[in-house]
């Protein structure tokens, strides 16, 4: 509990603004499904044959994983708030569509009737007779849209649209439970109260109903104009991958370029998501920088296979630096000086029983293997596709997210988990790396990564992020990763302290 409540004091500020964009979300998608859907219901109720051809394909849509809606959407519409909302608007299609529907159909006979007898027409019966009699069945479709979408849009998180799921994606990452709760315990919050709000609209008029829904596109356009107010600076924004390393890298990058150009303001998005997510994220403009890896650039983004094997953290680069140009124009800017490269990691005890030194060890003992590793290295051909293929060595794995693989092999369910030579977890739980003595694992060393106009028109923000070219060694990367995952400290200040003790920040 007093772990909860120093969250709440230290990241208050962030737990507002993940609030407001949660709301913010959710109000949006939940409006334009109720555009969409209601005028439909209206529609087909004299057209039952369409109506029930709508039902279907509204609830073939919401069996879509959300994830993998996610993932189709991206292509087409990119990173952020937009493939986040059509997402949530697919799902609140059917409840909002069906209850519409139903609430008008189940009007008794005699009531319309009497209402064409009074000679009134379409518009007057429907807003007049059948809307307040349906009212109720129409609401209740729409507190369960609404609750639907404030629990969905947790998800948001992954693709950089920020909400509340930023702090439960945050405490998995850091196996930190106070984060998953605050985070899960207010979106449970907001769900009610919202629908607790709705619920008093049942038996509203539609006069009032009609009052609250101007109420919530005047927020929405209120909260948007006020940050355009606010943010008058020319706005830079900076994204990161999940995890603390990316986290304490751009705010090294904030208070650089803010000290080097008191005109700009600098906005992080930590947690952005996956490698894939930040990629498309910058290249179709939704943010402006973000660290990547010379050794992530080769092996993932290269349309055509690309040679990492024995190459030197130079050559590495000049590829990366080349490859990113030609390809993509984007600017990768000179690299820090460690290689948080990837690494397989074994109890210190299981490695000494069974005397391991290196990789091509393994080889001794593969049914004793059991493996938890990300989805993401298992699928990599520097990973462990490399590493079945260059050293004929196989085992089973199963796949985990990044923290619950250090947590697996703590309990002792797997034996042997990837790593980044880095981490944190490498200390905290005693693991022990096996050297890769057939270079499986290309250089990994971490650079800025933005797009050539950008770096084009900001020249003081490339000589600013450029003082950390050579600098960080993989000690200093590792005990601040454990700084901020063990010992709790916001990564902030963990990058503030950094900066001021290599003389790259003046002291405020």
């Amino acid at each position: 509990m007093n772990q909860i409540i120093q969250i709440l004091s230290e990241r208050r500020g962030d737990l507002g603004i993940a609030l407001l964009q949660h709301i913010q979300i959710s109000l949006i998608s939940l409006l334009i499904a109720m555009v969409i859907a209601m005028p439909l219901a209206f529609w087909t109720v004299k057209h039952a044959k369409v109506a029930e051809f709508l039902l279907q394909i509204a609830s073939i849509l919401q069996t879509i994983p959300s994830l993998a809606l996610l993932g189709l959407l991206i292509p087409l519409v990119g990173i952020g708030t937009v493939p986040a909302v059509i997402a949530l608007i697919v799902y609140a299609l059917l409840p909002i569509f069906q209850n519409t529907y139903l609430g008008l159909t189940e009007i008794d006979p005699a009531l319309e009737e009497a209402a064409d007898a009074f000679g009134m027409s379409r518009m007057q019966k429907l807003l007049k007779v059948e809307l307040p009699l349906a009212m109720p069945t129409i609401i209740s479709g729409i507190r369960t849209a609404l609750v639907l979408i404030i629990g969905t849009a947790t998800m948001a998180a992954l693709i950089g649209a920020g909400g509340l799921g930023s702090f439960i994606l945050l405490g998995i990452d850091r196996n930190n439970t106070a984060l998953i709760i605050i985070g899960a315990v207010c979106s449970g919050a907001l769900a009610i109260i919202l629908s607790a709000l709705i619920k008093w609209l049942e038996h509203a008029s539609v006069k009032t109903a009609l009052g609250v829904l101007a109420v919530s596109v005047l927020f929405l356009a209120g909260s948007g104009v006020y940050e355009t107010v606010v943010n008058q600076k020319e706005t830079i924004t900076v994204a990161g991958k999940l995890g603390s390393e990316p986290e304490i890298l751009i705010n090294m990058y904030k208070e650089l370029i803010e000290q080097g150009d008191s005109h700009v303001q600098v906005t992080l998005k930590p947690n952005f998501g996956k490698t894939t997510f930040l990629f498309s994220a910058l290249k179709n403009g939704k943010i402006n920088i973000y660290p990547e890896f010379t050794g992530t650039i080769l092996e993932t983004f290269a349309k055509t296979p690309v040679k990492t094997t024995g190459l030197s953290e130079k050559e590495t680069y000049d590829k990366a630096k080349e490859l990113v140009n030609k390809q993509d124009k984007l600017t990768l800017l000179r690299p820090m000086a460690y290689d948080n490269t990837y690494a397989l990691a074994v109890k210190a005890s299981f490695k000494q029983k069974n005397h391991l030194k290196k990789i091509s060890d393994l080889a001794n003992i593969p049914n004793k293997l059991k493996g938890g590793m990300t989805l993401e290295f298992i699928d990599r051909g520097d990973g462990f596709k490399g590493i079945k293929k260059l050293y004929g060595i196989d085992f089973p794995v199963k796949s985990m997210e990044p923290a619950l693989r250090y947590q697996a092999i703590d309990q002792n369910k797997v034996n042997i988990v990837d790593a980044y030579s880095t981490d944190s977890e490498l200390r905290q739980y005693h693991l022990s790396i096996l050297k890769d003595n057939k270079h499986n694992f290309p250089i990994y060393q971490g650079a800025p990564l933005m797009s050539n106009d950008f770096a084009r028109r900001h020249p003081q923000v490339v000589r600013s992020l450029n003082k950390l070219a050579g600098k960080i060694t993989e000690k200093q990367m590792q005990e601040m990763n454990y700084e901020v995952n063990v010992k709790n400290m916001d990564p902030g200040q963990v990058a503030h302290h950094y900066l001021v003790k290599q003389h790259l920040l003046k002291e405020k």
